[in-house]
């Protein structure tokens, strides 16, 4: 029996067909190296989707997660954990927020910045101030609300009604958004790198006058970092490149290093919005995954670390710009996004696979989000497959 026809064949069956996936069955992975059932080797430059950020099966990660299952899995949030603490700490410690929310994702951590902010108007000016400006081509998860939230018209279907108080305005088009902030808004949503949307970043100028406009009307300031934060972009978090701090930060993906988890960091002015009551999520907080957590902040604030993320980078952009092919690499840090001139981005995703180099696409780009570490000549293999590939 080919194990490997039968493995898919049963997943279909059980499973909702939610995903177009592709025809590979991981079995196993170590450092950046993805294995099929078929013993197929894959260099991975996709890392679950910016999610698997020390690799596969990172030694001192697997150890500190295997420790914390061996000790207690979980409990419930009526109790405290040593590790939770340890996490949060560490967590503000590098981050300099007041306070935080531990969920599950990153549509989780959405949710929960956006109860904050409609709270925090709610408390302070009554109702009728609720509205929340995110921006054209943003992505901020696939609940009702997070769907809502998010500014792409393509998500805007079937699940109707939809949740009311979003306004979309244009990424990097000021005069569009000091049209739309008017006295209904409580808050503005922003990624400073739309990954989902293009990998695509935020100009300087739109940024500055996204907290300037916020800040002279009490107006929050959310900044979704589920993709870009736990130094994807070659700082801890993206806004440092921008030389801000929300009031309100998410944060999910890369940060637990493979295991679900979800963040919403809070300033000080925000911290004491949510009392008991007002939220919650059964798994927030896990014993488990806040010990893998702990081992990615502790990993990723190195010496030295974040800085080879962005020579990494750097290597990227300059050799991709080498190829004919390519017609412009957009992102920032280790969050790649690459337009091409003649070629579809899905099927030079295909081809890869069949070459065993694992990718992904964002619209008509492909995308690249490898491991923060993967090293110099797994990427120089790695990326002088891609250039073949786009060379053919």
């Amino acid at each position: 029996m080919n194990t490997y026809n039968n493995t898919i064949d049963k997943f279909n069956e059980h499973v909702m067909l939610t995903y177009g996936r592709f025809p590979l069955v991981a079995e196993s992975g170590s450092g950046r190296t993805c294995v099929d059932e078929n013993g197929k080797k894959y260099l991975d430059l996709g890392s679950g989707i910016g999610t698997n950020s020390l690799g596969y099966c990172d030694k001192k990660w697997a150890d500190a997660v295997c420790a914390q299952v061996r000790a207690i899995q979980h409990t419930s949030n009526y109790y405290y954990t040593g590790i939770q603490a340890d996490f949060a700490e560490k967590l503000c410690e590098i981050t300099g927020y007041s306070k935080m929310f531990l969920g599950n994702s990153g549509a989780e951590a959405n949710e929960c910045a956006i109860k904050i902010a409609r709270k925090y108007s709610f408390d302070k000016y009554g109702k009728g101030r609720h509205n929340i400006i995110t921006l054209v081509n943003s992505f901020h998860g696939r609940t009702l609300t997070t769907l809502s939230a998010t500014g792409q018209d393509s998500f805007h279907n079937y699940f109707f009604p939809f949740t009311e108080g979003f306004i979309y305005a244009e990424a990097n088009n000021i005069s569009d958004l000091k049209e739309k902030l008017d006295d209904t808004v409580c808050a503005v949503m922003i990624e400073y790198v739309q990954g989902e949307g293009g990998v695509n970043c935020l100009d300087k100028d739109f940024v500055d006058a996204v907290y300037e406009l916020c800040s002279a009307k009490d107006v929050l300031v959310i900044a979704d970092e589920v993709q870009t934060g736990a130094g994807r972009t070659g700082k801890f978090l993206a806004g440092q490149h921008y030389g801000k701090q929300a009031d309100i930060t998410t944060m999910a993906k890369g940060i637990g290093g493979g295991l679900p988890i979800g963040v919403c960091l809070t300033n000080e002015k925000c911290s004491t919005v949510l009392v008991p009551g007002t939220h919650g999520s059964t798994f927030g907080g896990n014993p488990v995954v806040c010990a893998g957590g702990l081992a990615v902040l502790e990993r990723v604030t190195e010496n030295g670390f974040l800085d080879s993320v962005a020579e990494k980078a750097e290597y990227i952009k300059t050799e991709l710009e080498k190829s004919d092919e390519v017609e412009s690499v957009t992102g920032l840090g280790l969050m790649i996004g690459i337009k091409l001139r003649t070629k579809n981005a899905g099927e030079v995703v295909k081809t890869a696979l069949d070459k065993g180099l694992l990718l992904l696409t964002a619209k008509d780009k492909v995308r690249l989000l490898p491991p923060l570490t993967i090293e110099m000549k797994e990427l120089e293999d790695g990326i002088s497959l891609l250039k073949k590939i786009l060379e053919e």
